[in-house]
This record gives C-alpha cells, sequence and structure tokens, in this order.
C-alpha cells in the first residue's frame, strides 16, 4: 500500500479510462506510460472490463512492469474480490463502503473512496483510507478542499472529475493541497489541430513539468 501511495506522489497523475476494444486499451497504456504515467486505474464501467483488465494487468507484466494498476467503479464487496484475486493493485470507489474497505485491508490493498462531503471524509477516513477521493472534483472546486483540508491533516485528497490539463487548474488544485489528481476525458479528447498523433504523451509531458513548477 505504502508503494502505492509513494507512486501516486512521484507521478501525481492518474489516468482514469474504459473501453471494450483491448487494443485501444493497450494503446492508451502506452501512450500514458510514455507521458510519465506510473499508476493507471482502469474502470468497471462496460461489458469488457473483466477481461480487459486482465489483459491489461499481463500486457503490464511483459511491458511496464513497474507501472501500477487498479480498478474504479468498484461498488461491492464481490467486485473487489473478483479484481483483487486478478491483480488489481488498488480499488477505487465513487462511494463508501465499510465491506469494501474491509477486504481491501485485509488484502493490504489501496482503497481510495469517493467522497463530496466532510461527513464522507471522516467515515473514510474512521475506515482507514489514507486516499480519499474528491468527487466530482469540478462540482467541489478547490477552494472546497482549501476549508475542509485543516480538518483532515492525515488524509491525502486527489479529486477527479472535471479536472483538466489546463495549467490555470492544475495551478488551483495543487496550490490548494492535493497529492494527486485523477483525469478521464480531459486528457483523453480528440486532438486539436495543432497536436500531433502523440498528443497524449504531450499533454501528460507538459502537466507534469508544470506540476513539477508547483511542488
Amino acid at each position: 500500500m505504502k508503494t502505492i501511495l509513494s507512486n501516486i506522489e512521484n507521478a501525481p497523475i492518474i489516468p482514469v479510462y474504459y473501453h471494450d476494444d483491448i487494443n485501444q486499451c493497450i494503446q492508451i497504456l502506452e501512450s500514458c506510460y510514455a507521458g510519465g504515467i506510473r499508476v493507471f486505474e482502469f474502470v468497471n464501467r462496460g461489458p469488457e472490463a473483466y477481461a480487459n483488465f486482465k489483459s491489461l494487468l499481463t500486457y503490464r507484466d511483459t511491458h511496464f512492469k513497474d507501472l501500477k494498476l487498479g480498478i474504479g467503479t468498484i461498488k461491492s464487496k464481490q467486485q473487489a474480490i473478483d479484481f483483487i484475486n486478478i491483480g488489481a493493485e488498488f480499488i477505487v470507489s465513487p462511494i463508501i463502503k465499510p465491506e469494501i474497505a474491509e477486504v481491501t485491508l485485509k488484502n493490504n490493498i489501496l482503497w481510495i473512496p469517493g467522497c463530496m462531503t466532510p461527513t464522507e471524509i471522516a467515515v473514510a477516513e474512521e475506515l482507514g483510507a489514507p486516499l480519499v477521493k474528491l468527487f466530482p472534483g469540478d462540482a467541489l472546486g478547490a477552494n472546497f478542499l482549501r476549508s475542509i483540508k485543516p480538518l483532515f491533516q492525515s488524509l491525502k485528497f486527489m479529486p477527479t472529475g472535471g479536472v483538466s490539463l489546463d495549467e490555470e487548474n492544475l495551478t488551483d488544485w495543487f496550490s490548494a493541497g492535493v497529492t494527486a489528481v485523477g483525469m478521464g476525458s480531459k486528457l483523453f479528447s480528440d486532438p486539436t489541430s495543432y497536436e500531433k498523433e502523440d498528443y497524449i504523451e504531450s499533454r501528460l509531458i507538459n502537466a507534469f513539468k508544470h506540476i513539477k513548477t508547483l511542488r
């Protein structure tokens, strides 16, 4: 668990991604790794989630052995067990469920629960989550974190949902005290007219450079 947290702190952007096509998933994984990603969240949001995640783990073991792969959108104990059994290295949930916390703690797996209120954050803390996902990030905003962070000084925070690669947005979140940011559609949106084929890699490289200046 501590190793995953250390990796997140060292490369503080976590892609959040799903696609039915495993070849598309592998291409995205390759682009993200080339851009500096070392922690990747595949999400349980489609019919091929289990099979594709299993394939990504196999591909990772051959090509990117230092990459940590976790599964997101886990909403039940059984889902957590199923993905841990095939090798998920961390579990991300959009909600808080004590039964998920129990499973992950028992297996020494990092659990990142989604929270939207101080009460939910307090529950996550009591259940042993060291890192909390602020979700949806764009609805809460960095000022929300500034307000509640002094109440939870032992916790780390990661906004997900609507976080963009824009330098102003990244500056706002990291200056508020986040440990990392989760990125989905804003990272994987179609390239602009001036971006090249390796646009995902370039976006990440530029974002990491900017984040480095903020620390």
